[in-house]
């Protein structure tokens, strides 16, 4: 798949959370038109998650992505995957690695992925899928903000970064480096970026917008995945934006492991 994309569109991005009283799931839409581009963020607790999601689906949405394990049943997978398996080995030393859906923490994060997009499944505002690695009829697909982030670093060893900053850090750096913005112009070329990835400061709302341009890398049909359709794809940047030495590294993994990871570009 390739370049074809609307004139005009929205797609949502979802940072998923489930604290009580806490604001911790977010989300971020971001549209376009023939001459603009813009997003927005909000978060909501838990018992409000459910009107957050239907607020900012009130339009059509083209593509939905959630940072959460995501496969095409809904199901909680419950074991180590292929995408988490490539995306740890030597990458995880640079940019962290994905959480494993085996651990307990990893199936929360998949149950709670999984009834996100049951909500939006349920408004029927979700768009049909369109492109090649698609997991259900409609377009729900799998965000790793910190490694979709860390593959686009030139050399993310330089950034110093623990555990707990490391997606902001890395956030940061491509904010101000403007590398999101270029991101953006390449999957929506002739268009003005109104929103400034600068401005967003929240780390909820972060990673939200980073689901947000995983989303748009999908709608655009410029995307890389990794995994399988049994257990799920995780969506990273188009083959082009994504750093030589981790191409490399994927690749190595790859063969190592008889996985495969594959650019539709």
């Amino acid at each position: 798949m390739g370049g074809a994309i609307s004139n005009t569109g929205a797609v949502l991005g979802v940072d998923i959370g489930w604290a009580p009283k806490d604001s911790t799931t977010c989300v971020c839409r971001l549209d376009w038109t023939l001459t603009a581009v813009s997003f927005v963020c909000s978060c909501a607790p838990l018992g409000g998650r459910r009107d957050l999601l239907c607020d900012f689906a009130d339009r059509k949405l083209l593509v939905a992505a959630f940072d959460g394990p995501l496969r095409g049943d809904l199901a909680i997978i419950g074991h180590y995957r292929s995408a988490e398996h490539l995306l740890t080995e030597r990458l995880g030393q640079r940019i962290g690695k994905p959480g494993q859906s085996s651990t307990p923490v990893g199936k929360l994060l998949n149950f709670h992925a999984s009834e996100c997009a049951r909500i939006l499944l349920a408004i029927r505002k979700v768009g049909d899928a369109a492109h090649d690695h698609a997991i259900h009829s409609a377009a729900i697909v799998e965000a790793f903000p910190s490694s979709f982030l860390g593959v686009l670093i030139e050399d993310p060893e330089d950034l110093r970064v623990n555990r707990a900053s490391r997606s902001d850090i890395f956030y940061r750096h491509l904010a101000q480096s403007g590398r999101l913005h270029a991101l953006v112009e390449y999957l929506l070329p002739d268009r003005s970026l109104k929103t400034s990835f600068t401005k967003v400061t929240h780390h909820d709302e972060s990673a939200a917008a980073i689901c947000a341009l995983t989303a748009l890398c999908v709608a655009a049909g410029h995307y890389t995945v990794v995994g399988d359709k049994t257990h799920g794809w995780i969506v990273l940047p188009p083959r082009s934006f994504i750093q030589p030495w981790a191409w490399m590294m994927l690749e190595r993994n790859a063969r190592r492991g008889g996985l495969e990871f594959r650019p539709a570009e």
